[in-house]
């Protein structure tokens, strides 16, 4: 037995004996359920530690949540659903079965091939009716759109050229000035979601996750900001007391400062 197996052994033997009748009340009363928003919670930790290439934290997140598969696992086997071995033996053939370019005879030149083999092997298997099928609505909104494209592209259906990317995003730009100068507030969202799903679209032509990308200015935005509340500070006064220019000013300062 490798270590790891053996380390693995434990953990799932460890989670048992937390969910067993003396074990740990906080553990026994969980449910398949009611661990999902701390596993999400765990999954978003864990982005953060790879945003900072912290690695001995992500160290420890990549255990948090081998911790949650090993807790949803064993909450099934208890309810006769199935059990964390049928989960591994599931994942070791879909992974030789969705990579024919490794273990079989397929040819996958490139990234892009690889997983659009992947793709066609995974509508077959679960027979779905649309290529689109299977994105979950609850991913994040840009997750999804990023997908959504991701997956019809997959399927043939994609621009030949980023200047083509670029064209659709003027037009939709367009269309949204157009709404906001003439229309309503339903069309003007509309148009704003057109944008947005455009704007994606590039970020996904160009192999650029939206999501990473908008996290990491979303972050940029609040340290900038903060420094700017800091300057004001040493100044004597705060935001409530400075013009719109005094800020701008320090958040070039900033800016450059950064850059």
């Amino acid at each position: 037995m490798s270590d790891t197996t053996g380390k693995f052994e434990e953990l799932v033997k460890i989670v048992q004996r937390l969910r067993a009748p003396d074990g740990c009340p906080w553990d026994r009363e969980q449910t398949n359920a009611s661990l999902l928003p701390f596993f999400l919670e765990e999954v978003y930790e864990m982005i953060e530690s790879v945003d900072n290439e912290n690695w001995p934290e992500l160290k420890e997140e990549v255990g948090d949540l081998l911790l949650h598969a090993v807790l949803q696992a064993v909450i099934a086997a208890e309810n006769d659903h199935f059990t964390i071995e049928g989960s591994i033996k599931n994942i070791n053939e879909k992974l030789v079965r969705r990579h024919p370019h490794v273990f079989g005879d397929a040819q996958a030149d490139t990234t892009f091939h690889a997983k659009q083999n992947w793709e066609a092997a995974k509508h077959e298997e679960k027979n779905r009716k649309s290529r689109l099928d299977g994105v979950p609505v609850t991913l994040p909104a840009l997750i999804r759109a990023q997908r959504l494209q991701q997956k019809a592209s997959y399927a043939g259906f994609d621009w030949d050229k980023v200047e083509e990317v670029w064209a659709k995003i003027h037009e939709e730009i367009q269309e949204l000035k157009e709404a906001q100068s003439n229309s309503s507030k339903n069309h003007i969202e509309e148009e704003i979601g057109d944008v947005l799903f455009a704007v994606v679209n590039l970020a996904r032509f160009l192999d650029i996750p939206a999501e990473d990308a908008l996290r990491k200015t979303n972050k940029k935005f609040t340290t900038r900001f903060a420094q700017v509340e800091e300057e004001l500070k040493k100044r004597g006064k705060n935001v409530e007391d400075s013009s719109l220019e005094e800020m701008d000013e320090i958040w070039n300062a900033v800016k450059h400062h950064n850059d």
